[in-house]
């Protein structure tokens, strides 16, 4: 089916009669009618105002193609439409009508030797009119100005001239941290951005799996393609398949054809959260997807290859679920293998600080805020289950909260002040003097050990005989002093040196 482009300049000639069209699903010896010319206008108006909005739309390129594609499938009334380029991995196929449901239009570009396709699909029994084809190859023009600017801005951004940052999508915190585990898993992050293979976050809740996906992905080769995160847990199983491979126009009532996941993704990175939650059956299927790289939309029988790169991450250990049956072998042995730890927050005290700080300055214009010595304390001390997550939102809780300009230990929740209010706080509000302190927390201690005073000695690092006169200590009041205490004068303060 040849296509003269030339030709197509005439469509906004007022002089030149219009074409007829026959409407999409009508046969051809149906009535059809006639467009005006003002609709062909509002429709090219409406391709290229799509264009402008993903070209502007936070200076991401690659949703322009997107766009392009999906505008047109709305001005003209065909199944699927795809713009390929000459150096796609399509290239090697033929330009012409592959079958009767078909239609592929050149694209001509800066290479006449390599030019690309623009390949649109209808239902079987349907004819396009004239009208039809004509939009069709002012399209194709059209998307050869797409593809060339998305290959000139690859070219910028590969020597230099252009900035490939972007503002975050989710406003996330960056790696904040500077101990040896944070240190190791930068180097780590560096190393494996480099490659292209799939690669298994593991980490609890809240550590940041998904910001440690997305540094691998800015540090990578795709960096300028989409960034595709799917909330694995989230995913109805009815619409499974929709949300992942996309989905065919018109296979039910009301139903618009869509890109999946997959599809967003292709050229950049699909970031696969909590994959250790997809059930038996949704793992069959993204197994196959996984391993071919190809995905078939729902309604379709036509399979579309997708270059992209995955990432998955979990809170769970896959290799546990694995021995238990829960999770597919062939699956796991499939994104396992690039393995990358994400640590706790209690396991990098030392950052819990430097990231409590870090979220005070991002909330400083709207109420600047520190920390004072004993809500420091206790953070430090704090054990941190929900990780960062937990400590960003106790940080927007004390920006809210907080009586005045220092975030005192009482601001605090009581989980997170736990026994180190306890030890201390009353301890603060007596002014109480150290020996009355000490006495207090080794108590406390005693308690902890079940009353084994042996146990609480080896604890506080202490004789038996120094704790024996903490306890006989009268905290309930601090400023009264023992006969015993004159006695023991010459040999508590070394004891209560060591316990400070």
């Amino acid at each position: 089916m040849a296509i003269d482009f030339m030709d197509f300049r005439r469509v906004f000639d007022r002089d030149v009669p219009s074409a007829d069209g026959i409407p999409f699903g009508l046969r051809a010896d149906m009535p059809g009618y006639v467009p005006r010319q003002r609709d062909r206008r509002h429709a090219l108006a409406d391709l290229l105002i799509a264009l402008t909005r993903s070209l502007d739309r936070r200076l991401d390129i690659s949703l322009m193609r997107g766009a392009f594609e999906q505008t047109l499938r709305r001005m003209v009334p065909v199944r699927t439409v795809q713009l390929r380029d000459a150096g796609s991995r399509w290239a090697n196929r033929s330009g012409a009508v592959t079958s009767p449901e078909s239609v592929a239009l050149e694209v001509p570009g800066a290479d006449p030797d390599a030019p690309g396709l623009l390949e649109a699909t209808f239902d079987p029994g349907c004819r396009l009119g004239d009208w039809d084809f004509q939009m069709l190859g002012l399209a194709a023009h059209i998307g050869a100005l797409v593809v060339e600017i998305e290959r000139s801005r690859l070219q910028l951004l590969r020597a230099g001239l252009a900035s490939p940052n972007r503002p975050r999508r989710d406003g996330a915190a960056p790696l904040i941290g500077s101990t040896p585990v944070m240190q190791a898993l930068r180097t780590a992050i560096e190393r494996v951005a480099a490659t292209d293979f799939t690669v298994l976050l593991e980490g609890e809740s809240g550590v940041g799996k998904e910001l440690v996906a997305r540094q691998i992905h800015d540090l990578g080769r795709r960096r300028n393609g989409p960034f595709v995160a799917i909330n694995c847990a989230a995913l109805v199983e009815t619409l499974l398949e929709a949300e992942l491979f996309g989905i065919e126009d018109r296979i039910a009532t009301g139903v618009r054809a869509r890109r999946g996941k997959f599809e967003a993704a292709d050229g950049g990175t699909l970031f696969l959260d909590e994959v250790s939650d997809l059930s038996v059956s949704a793992q069959a299927k993204l197994l196959r997807a996984i391993q071919d790289l190809a995905v078939e939309r729902v309604g379709s029988t036509q399979t579309h290859r997708v270059d992209i790169r995955i990432i998955a991450a979990t809170n769970r250990r896959l290799s546990d679920l694995v021995e238990r049956g829960l999770f597919r072998p062939d699956l796991f042995y499939r994104l396992s293998g690039v393995d990358v730890r994400v640590p706790t927050l209690r396991e990098r005290r030392a950052d819990v600080i430097e990231l409590a700080s870090y979220f005070l300055e991002r909330h400083r214009p709207v109420r600047p805020l520190r920390l004072s010595a004993g809500a420091t304390d206790a953070l430090m001390t704090y054990d941190w289950p929900g990780n960062v997550r937990e400590l960003e939102r106790l940080m927007e809780r004390a920006v809210t909260l907080a009586e005045s300009d220092v975030i005192e230990l009482d601001d605090l929740p009581p989980t997170v002040r736990g026994d180190y209010a306890t030890a201390l706080g009353p301890s603060l509000r007596r002014n109480d003097t150290l020996r009355a302190w000490a006495s207090r927390y080794a108590r406390l201690v005693l308690d902890r050990s079940h009353g084994n005073k042996r146990d609480a000695c080896r604890v506080l690092d202490i004789s038996y005989h120094t704790l024996q006169s903490y306890l006989r200590f009268p905290i309930h009041d601090p400023g009264a002093r023992e006969p015993w205490e004159e006695e023991s004068r010459a040999t508590l303060p070394t004891d209560v040196e060591s316990t400070a």
